[in-house]
């Protein structure tokens, strides 16, 4: 890659570095990448190749787990680096068990590429919907090795379709193939030159449906929302819980799970500090307590998408800061969604959006008005919720027609 890419990577590892004197998650980043090389060399086994696998964060590590599986699954001996680039994927997933190697990835800056590189032999690389590492991917070129990115969408507001991001585009050539989730991505691509590209959906839509048929038993939330109905708010901001709290407080016909995105003793005690009615933490709860209590938070990490089979309404954080976060796996279960305005990124929320599946809100009164409507018409809540499952079922089917492809 060129100098201003490298420059700009350098002062981005630099701010980094600064931002992690203060800031706890980009501690846990800096803190993670400089143990990477010391995980691959008492790790990596050198006469055998890897599956490298990379995820920004555990958003896309859901994208990424249905063909991990499915590779377990078809050749059990085949050898899986998985690594991440956020913290809060890592610290999740850092003991999953299918992966054989799990780390961080370092900086995308040629020292650190050429000792990555140098330390695990690669069979095939496989990113996952947004990662582009232009020295990375330049490399994986150069050295030969089969490169792909799926569940990769596209926009035109991205840098690859301005009139600058000539540098940007010559990334997307170092792929063998894009598998993308949409026609309209395929067409961006078409539009600048990149036609290795195969429309083949977002594999996230397997993994949600995994999940709805892997059921396990959380006795706690079952009794806590056994026969009443149940908002789910799951990966909830500050500005979310600025909506729900006032609501549930005065609404005694619901019960409200809460699930923030960031766990913290910090964080809860802020939640629980404004809760008007009566609050159990999941991880104190027995089944006896949880069903006298109005608001179950759930204190640990693992457990939300199983406990969406649970609620009557899902409410999905992020819409008011950084992007919504996974809506499929509440909409698996044939519930409807509920979520803040940005969502632009994310094609399965306009397409429930259009279909009446989720409804987006922009305040206080908007989100009262759809609660009011599911807590008072039982056909609405039950039609719209049928509609989001639906929708789920049939998308399936990404993740065998990657691996297929790959393999």
């Amino acid at each position: 890659m060129n100098v201003i890419y490298n420059t700009a990577v350098s002062l981005y590892a630099l701010a980094a570095r600064i931002v992690a004197l203060r800031n706890k998650k980009a501690k846990l980043m800096i803190e993670g990448q400089k143990r990477t090389f010391g995980i691959l060399d008492s790790r990596i086994n050198p006469e055998e190749k890897y599956v490298w696998i990379h995820v920004s964060s555990l958003g896309e590590f859901e994208q990424g787990r249905p063909l991990i599986e499915m590779i377990k699954q078809q050749t059990p001996d085949k050898k899986i680096l998985l690594t991440f680039f956020s913290p809060s994927g890592y610290k999740v997933c850092k003991n999953y068990g299918l992966a054989d190697v799990i780390c961080y990835l370092p900086f995308d800056l040629p020292r650190n590429v050429k000792r990555f590189l140098g330390a695990v032999r690669i069979e095939k690389a496989i990113f996952v919907k947004y990662e582009f590492w232009g020295n990375y991917l330049t490399q994986l070129k150069k050295h030969g090795i089969p490169t792909y990115i799926i569940s990769a969408i596209f926009r035109p507001t991205q840098a690859f379709f301005k009139p600058y991001g000539g540098m940007f585009r010559k990334m997307l050539h170092c792929y063998d193939k894009l598998f993308v989730q949409d026609k309209a991505s395929a067409d961006l691509l078409e539009s600048i030159g990149v036609t290795n590209v195969a429309i083949a959906g977002d594999t996230r839509f397997d993994r949600v449906t995994d999940i709805l048929d892997n059921k396990i038993d959380l006795p706690v939330v079952e009794s806590f929302s056994r026969g009443q109905f149940t908002l789910i708010a799951g990966s909830s901001w500050e500005p979310d819980e600025d909506l729900l709290i006032p609501y549930f407080n005065t609404t005694p016909e619901m019960k409200m799970i809460i699930a923030p995105h960031e766990i913290t003793p910090e964080r809860i005690a802020g939640i629980r500090a404004r809760l008007k009615r009566k609050t159990a933490l999941y991880s104190e709860a027995s089944e006896a307590t949880a069903a006298e209590a109005d608001c179950l938070i759930i204190d640990c990490y693992g457990i939300l998408s199983k406990c969406y089979r649970f609620a009557s309404v899902a409410y999905i954080g992020g819409g008011f800061g950084v992007g919504i976060h996974n809506i499929n796996e509440a909409a698996v279960y044939g519930i409807p969604v509920v979520f803040g305005p940005n969502y632009r990124k994310f094609k399965e929320a306009h397409d429930l959006l259009r279909l009446g599946g989720a409804f987006t809100v922009n305040g206080d009164k908007e989100f009262s008005d759809v609660m009011n409507k599911f807590l008072g018409d039982g056909v609405f809540l039950t039609e719209h919720g049928k509609i989001a499952g639906n929708y789920i079922r049939d998308n399936i089917g990404a993740t065998e027609r990657v691996y297929r492809a790959i393999f």
